[in-house]
């Protein structure tokens, strides 16, 4: 799998972000490409680039007094690691304020707490952000799909030259995100207690979160559990997706399902090196079905804030909700060849108002299953399901 996977359609939005406004973030989990962006961004550029690396001592050293660093700088002006340096942000608004502003700053980072709420506080109005995270479908092609599912999109799993050599990245990767990367932002929570966390969430993968049952098994409050999810949400490696309830008569699930968001290290958490040990695995559907989540969003270009699932207690539910504005499409993912209408889509398809429900699958067709309600296969997924509109 050796090669480059071009990522023009980031690199637009983020080029959009910077002729918009003074500062733009670009967020992502470790190791997910953020440098590679930000230099491929630099490197098509006409104008100077000057680029602070704040994992690099000299870096540091050169940022002591922010603002006078800062202030005589033209052009792009990248700032890597910033959540290292929280104090920046204040000196970004006064530069960012300034009547002509002669440069931009295009700042990189985890998404950590202290990261989010320093920026938001210091510059409302000044930045915008652009969440970042693995390879999809439409970066690395549809003949890729298998690979993608089985390594995960981080760039050097998903380009390691083996099968073998994926699996050995994304295990140091565990084993050096819980015990290096996470104590730079903050986390003091051991790491063997969070490794256990984690592979504990990777056995309930797109299930509903369950508090009292993690924190049975940790001899913990459920509020304790709770915050270890909220931290791995924050770093970008899990995903929440928050349940939608509105007054449809129905009882309705109140909790949000959670998923690893990288099928690839979900596999490495599981145990799970070849193909054919996946497919032997009883979370076989669970994690196509993450996979396949992740990919639709991506290729919706949806925030995370528009992305829902939707359950009752009877029995009905839909496997992912997108909402904007005024539009409502429905997806549900069925490892299958051969999809049929059950009664819960229809029930999702009444009680929510979809627009559209699509049923994505394995197979290699694409065909009207009902009205409003098609099966659209994985293999046609960029080419027969259009981005939402603005």
């Amino acid at each position: 799998m050796d090669g480059e996977v071009t990522r023009s359609r980031v690199a637009e939005r983020l080029i959009d972000l910077l002729t918009r406004f003074p500062v733009a973030g670009l967020i992502g989990a470790r190791q997910v490409g953020k440098t590679t962006l930000a230099r491929q961004l630099a490197a098509a550029g006409s104008g100077p680039v000057t680029v602070f690396d704040l994992e690099h001592p000299g870096d540091v050293a050169r940022l002591a007094e922010p603002t006078l660093a800062l202030e005589g700088l033209i052009g792009l002006v990248v700032i890597d690691e910033v959540q290292r340096r929280p104090d920046l942000f204040p000196a970004l608004r006064v530069l960012a304020d300034r009547p002509a502003v002669p440069c931009r700053f295009l700042v990189l980072g985890s998404a950590s707490p202290a990261l989010l709420r320093q920026s938001s506080e210091s510059l409302a109005g000044r930045i915008a952000y652009l969440q970042v995270g693995g390879f999809l479908l439409d970066e690395v092609g549809i003949d890729h799909a298998d690979d993608l599912w089985l390594r995960g999109g981080f760039p050097r799993s998903f380009l390691a030259p083996s099968a073998a050599a994926s699996f050995e990245w994304r295990q140091q990767f565990v084993r050096t995100f819980l015990e290096r990367d996470l104590p730079q932002l903050g986390i003091t929570i051991g790491a063997a207690t969070l490794r256990r966390f984690w592979t504990m969430l990777a056995h309930n993968h797109g299930q509903v979160w369950r508090s009292a049952d993690f924190a049975r098994s940790f001899g913990v409050a459920d509020t304790t559990v709770r915050r270890y999810l909220d931290l791995l949400t924050d770093a970008l490696i899990v995903r929440q997706l928050q349940p939608w309830h509105e007054n449809v008569g129905k009882r309705q699930v109140k909790r949000p399902k959670v998923y690893v968001c990288d099928s690839g290290l979900l596999h490495a958490l599981l145990n799970l090196r070849r193909r054919e040990d996946v497919e032997a695995h009883p979370a076989l559907g669970a994690s196509w079905e993450g996979y396949v989540i992740e990919q639709l969003i991506g290729h919706l270009r949806a925030e995370p804030e528009e992305c829902y699932f939707w359950g009752t207690h009877s029995g009905s539910e839909l496997d992912l909700l997108v909402v904007r504005g005024r539009q409502r499409r429905g997806f549900e993912v069925k490892r299958t060849a051969a999809p049929r209408v059950t009664g819960s889509m229809r029930s999702a398809l009444q009680a929510l108002r979809l627009d559209s429900l699509e049923v994505i699958h394995a197979g290699a067709m694409t065909f009207p299953l009902a009205e409003r309600i098609r099966a659209v296969s994985v293999s046609g997924l960029l080419g027969e399901i259009e981005p939402l509109t603005p």
